[in-house]
Order: C-alpha cells, then sequence, then structure tokens
C-alpha cells in the first residue's frame, strides 16, 4: 500500500513537471508572436529568401541591420537574422550586443545552442532560459528556407528576462 502511494505520488510529480514544462514553452512562444510575425511577414513582403555567396538575401535586399532595428523599435526585445553557412548559423543582421557592448553581427549561433538540431531539421524552436551573451532570453528561432525547402537561416527574436 504504501509503494503504491509513492508511486502515485511520483507518477503526479512526473505528469505536473511536464505540463508545467509544456505550458511553458508554449507561453514563451506565444510572448514572442507579435514580433516573430512581423519579422516574417516584412523580409517576405522583399521577395524569396536566398544565399548569394555568404549573404542572405530576401528578393534582391541584401539582409542589413535596418530590418531587426524595425522590428526592435515597434516590438521591443531581440531580433536576428542569421545565415546558414555550412554548419553554423552566423548572425547577419542583430539588435544583439556582445559582452562588450559591440554589435554582435558576424558571431556565430553557440554550438551548444538546442535550437541547432531544430533548425537543421526545418523546424521552429522556442525555449526559456538561453544565455545569449551573458544574458537570459525566452527565445525563438524559426527556419529561413529558400524557394526548394532548403534551410538557408533563422529568423531570431527575443526578450531579456
Amino acid at each position: 500500500m504504501q509503494r503504491r502511494s509513492i508511486l502515485n505520488l511520483i507518477a503526479i510529480s512526473c505528469f505536473i513537471a511536464t505540463t508545467t514544462l509544456i505550458l511553458g514553452l508554449g507561453s514563451a512562444q506565444t510572448s514572442l508572436d507579435a514580433a516573430m510575425t512581423t519579422l516574417i511577414t516584412n523580409t517576405q513582403k522583399l521577395g524569396a529568401p536566398k544565399l548569394e555567396g555568404r549573404d542572405l538575401y530576401f528578393g534582391t535586399t541584401k539582409v542589413d541591420n535596418s530590418l531587426v532595428d524595425a522590428v526592435a523599435k515597434g516590438h521591443g526585445g531581440a531580433v536576428t537574422l542569421l545565415v546558414k553557412s555550412g554548419g553554423e548559423y552566423v548572425r547577419c543582421a542583430t539588435t544583439l550586443k556582445k559582452e562588450d557592448g559591440s554589435d554582435a553581427v558576424g558571431t556565430v549561433l553557440e554550438a551548444t545552442n538546442p535550437a541547432l538540431a531544430k533548425l537543421n531539421s526545418g523546424e521552429a524552436y522556442y525555449g526559456r532560459n538561453e544565455t545569449v551573451f551573458g544574458k537570459l532570453y525566452i527565445i525563438g528561432y524559426e527556419p529561413i528556407k529558400d524557394t526548394s525547402g532548403v534551410v538557408i537561416g533563422a529568423y531570431s527574436v527575443g526578450r531579456e528576462q
């Protein structure tokens, strides 16, 4: 009888922990939806995404910070566009600053970032407590695919916690 009570308590604890995690990630995505939608919509208005050499373009527009600055101005938070270069994702436009206060354009998404596997398989990733340049963020990543469906980069929006 006591063993059954302990097992029930463990099962209930696991259920609560799983539900909390799922709902927490869902709310992370929800809190970023407006900024992500604006970022995607604004870039798609420019044309289809494509790579030219190591540069990311939407239509004939080469990605630069004006695209991310406009979204950050309207929604706040951190906004980034990343270009896939080999197995890495490089920040080609971002509102993020490194720990020393310098611009983070040209920096690489950390190899330990859990978003990498999802992005490489063409899926979105949303998470909490993600450390970026020494600060904690609620952050989301959506893959950027070219017209043939190949992942060529990523959209990212985040809010500092």
